[in-house]
């Protein structure tokens, strides 16, 4: 499942110490004008910070650089190919052969038999590269329509033994969505948005609205009533009714994990079996925040998008 969307589609490929990571995206119209400069200052969004001492000191420049479906600027409503060069790949041979805890190494062993880290270099957070490139280009179809997306940090876990990692809370907003879009039953907005969320690396939690909070409320309290020229009073569903758009602003709140690579050493076993050590290190961030920030935007500009086509599919039928 390398593919994500229906209508606006993204199949992307690559490794994190592979040569490239890249993409091709389907289902994009022709003569929209594309902002290099903002996809690539998306990019820059999530490329690592190397003056901030809790970001990865893996250094990438994280350039963009599109291959076919653009011609003098604009999109010729072919597939949009793309690349981006991984430069600073230094796979580490002795920890690639340790299971890491709370990583996909040892599902990844159990599911593809894999024996080292190496082979699991598809699921790494570099892949969230290819995301960003997609969804800024999403975006930029939004803008003609007004439609804003925006994402917070809420709250960073309190971490007090040095080389510790922190688990984070995010909030992203969708401003000016038209009401109606979604699919019945199994096709919701809000659906979309989940899988699209939870498909992130280390996400471990999506709600919407009031979310959790919401089972906690009576009818009376929750219920997002409605005045004279259809007006909303409160927005408790979160912009999100049976699963299809009401015109509220679209908010909802991601949850990831601490990063599993610590910087400081982890029991563990080898790939055997073997009881060893896993020795910390500084090439990864101590929390996905403030990073992921433009991938979460990235994966609801995909979803916002292609519940647009879908819908644009529906009066035409």
């Amino acid at each position: 499942m390398n593919t994500f969307g229906q209508i606006f589609r993204l199949t992307d490929f690559g490794e994190t110490h592979g040569k490239c990571v890249g993409g091709v995206i389907d289902g994009c119209p022709s003569g929209l004008y594309i902002d290099v400069d903002f996809v690539q200052s998306e990019l820059d969004r999530r490329a690592p910070n190397k003056g901030d001492s809790n970001s990865t000191q893996r250094t990438e420049n994280d350039h963009v650089e599109f291959l076919s479906g653009i011609y003098e600027g604009k999109t010729t409503g072919g597939p949009i190919a793309f690349i981006v060069q991984n430069q600073d790949g230094k796979p580490n041979w002795e920890s690639n052969r340790l299971l890491k805890p709370s990583h996909a190494s040892f599902v990844l062993k159990e599911k593809f038999g894999h024996q080292c880290n190496e082979q699991g270099g598809r699921f790494s957070a570099r892949q969230t590269v290819c995301r960003v490139v997609a969804g800024a280009i999403a975006k930029l179809i939004l803008k003609q329509q007004n439609i804003d997306i925006q994402s917070d940090t809420i709250s960073i876990a309190q971490v007090s033994e040095e080389g510790d990692t922190a688990g984070a809370l995010v909030e992203c907003r969708i401003v000016n969505l038209p009401a109606g879009l979604g699919e019945p039953a199994y096709g919701g907005f809000d659906a979309m948005l989940a899988a699209a969320m939870l498909s992130i690396p280390a996400c471990k939690s999506f709600e919407i609205g009031e979310g959790l909070a919401a089972s906690t409320m009576s009818g009376s309290q929750y219920n997002d009533v409605q005045t004279a020229g259809f007006q909303f009073l409160t927005n408790h569903d979160g912009g999100v009714q049976a699963g299809i758009t009401n015109g509220q602003p679209v908010v909802f709140r991601t949850a990831f994990k601490p990063i599993p690579s610590l910087r400081s050493q982890q029991q563990t076993i080898d790939y055997e079996g073997n009881p060893s050590v896993l020795n910390g290190s500084s090439r990864n961030d101590r929390c996905v925040c403030p990073r992921v920030l433009p991938v979460v935007e990235a994966m609801a500009a995909l979803v916002a998008v292609d519940a647009f086509f879908l819908q644009l599919k529906n009066k035409i039928l």
